[in-house]
């Protein structure tokens, strides 16, 4: 049996999707088209934030740090995925594959993170709503995106530092990406800390946040229901109905991989690593859509760009009628 330490090897394969390697060109596609998705929806919203001075408020700004980390997870990603579908460009060098571990899993912590943020901002806005804009100051809004962003560095990066020092009995890497517990599955030796480490990392983030958002929640539902007036309770759900969508598409995918990859022996391969792709990519297509949805202001700016735009092509052409 061939062994690699740190120190001998340059390079890992990543297979894909085993047991569908003859299908990665089909496959392509509809991991394009969501690609793509992602790309045109959170770059939208995100252009719209930017350009809209009537946006700058701190739900929106939160929003498009969320857009922001979305983004960069894509990215982490489906380059790399798509040459490998395309021109089955399997070899990935070492550093490059712990540096695609490290921004795939930290941008999942930032994320959890910001929507701890968003689900304050949420209890904010109904149970406190005339102090709205002085608890949830521009600076505050800042100092949680750089609160999220510490957390996800310092939880993810000791990953790629405790994976050095291990030694790995083969290469090929059974997966469309570098995912820490497929890395951790190929080394010869004492994998333990990695594993108890790992497996604190997701209790950590997921019981601790998800804990923080339940509280949140709780809180708005007990204010919610001291409201006598219906349209009033109506208006504070619909307030944060927007949230409790993107929580349900983040935190359930996520879930079902994660209790799919330890207790689900009897699911074929190739389904675990659809599902631990289609965990990272589902939120990052959903939000914008979710967003432009249910938030009123932004369909409003939306059709109001879009009737500019009809406007301007338009007005040309009637000019050139009259003429």
């Amino acid at each position: 049996m061939l062994i690699f330490n740190h120190s001998s090897f340059t390079t890992f394969t990543l297979m894909g999707i085993p047991g569908l390697q003859s299908q990665h060109l089909w496959l392509s596609m509809p991991f394009s088209s969501i690609f793509l998705a992602i790309l045109i929806g959170n770059g939208a919203i995100l252009s719209l934030v930017a350009t809209e001075p009537t946006l700058h408020t701190p739900m929106y700004l939160l929003l498009s740090q969320l857009m922001v980390v979305d983004l960069v997870s894509t990215l982490s990603l489906m380059p790399k995925l798509l040459c490998l579908f395309w021109f089955n460009d399997q070899n990935i060098a070492a550093n490059a594959c712990f540096t695609q571990m490290f921004f795939i899993h930290g941008t999942s912590v930032v994320r959890s993170a910001l929507l701890v943020a968003m689900a304050f901002d949420r209890y904010v806005a109904v149970c406190e709503p005339l102090h709205y804009n002085t608890i949830l100051s521009h600076s505050l809004v800042r100092c949680l995106g750089l609160v999220a962003l510490s957390k996800g560095v310092i939880l993810i990066l000791p990953m790629p530092v405790l994976l050095q020092r291990l030694t790995f009995c083969h290469m090929v890497i059974p997966h469309t990406y570098c995912d820490h517990m497929a890395l951790v599955k190929m080394a010869c030796d004492h994998t333990r800390p990695n594993r108890i480490y790992g497996l604190f990392v997701v209790l950590l983030v997921v019981g601790v946040d998800l804990l923080l958002i339940s509280f949140s929640y709780a809180l708005i539902l007990q204010a919610v229901v001291r409201l006598k007036s219906q349209d009033a309770t109506c208006k504070a759900l619909n307030t944060c109905s927007a949230h409790i969508f993107v929580i349900l598409v983040t935190y359930v995918p996520g879930l079902f991989s994660f209790l799919a990859h330890r207790i689900g022996y009897n699911i074929p391969p190739h389904a675990h690593i659809l599902l631990a792709n289609l965990y990272l990519l589902i939120p990052s297509m959903f939000n914008p859509i979710i967003y432009g949805i249910k938030m009123k202001e932004i369909r409003d700016k939306v059709a109001k760009c879009l009737c500019r735009g009809t406007a301007s092509a338009v007005g040309p052409r009637n000019k050139t009628v009259s003429k």
